[in-house]
């Protein structure tokens, strides 16, 4: 499955496995288990989510947003389920106002996950740590 880096930005090719001890880009070494949540800006965001095979859960947000500040460390816990299963991102919807505009985001916190660039569920409001686990199981 390809895969990109969040470190490079480079995509690499990964066996599927069930789980991973060990991943490594071949462009920087640096380990593809990523369990944070990476910043995702215009400059990068169609080379990551058009070239991931694996879910890019992409959290919309404002820092003036009050639900998307309670949900932040919600988004943040669930990623650490995931190395290497999804991807969790953030777009500042403040900074990339065309990225907002080009995904309809109206309301925020907005839940986008994409697959190979398509979008493949969607959901405006906060959530907690359990319910975006599931959610995110039940599209892997």
């Amino acid at each position: 499955m390809r895969v990109v880096c969040p470190y490079c930005f480079n995509v690499n090719n990964v066996p599927k496995k069930e789980s991973y001890k060990k991943a490594n880009c071949g462009h920087c070494k640096e380990s593809l288990l990523f369990d944070d949540v990476l910043e995702l800006y215009a400059e990068n965001f169609d080379s990551i989510v058009v070239n991931s095979q694996i879910p890019v859960v992409v959290d919309f947000w404002a820092p003036w947003c009050g639900p998307c500040k309670m949900m932040a460390p919600e988004f943040q816990k669930a990623a650490k389920n995931f190395a290497l299963k999804a991807l969790f991102a953030k777009v500042n919807t403040q900074e990339e106002q065309a990225l907002a505009q080009r995904f309809d985001v109206r309301s925020i916190p907005t839940l986008i996950v994409f697959r190979e660039g398509e979008v493949i569920y969607r959901m405006s409001g906060a959530m907690k740590e359990a319910a975006i686990v599931s959610l995110v199981e039940g599209l892997i």
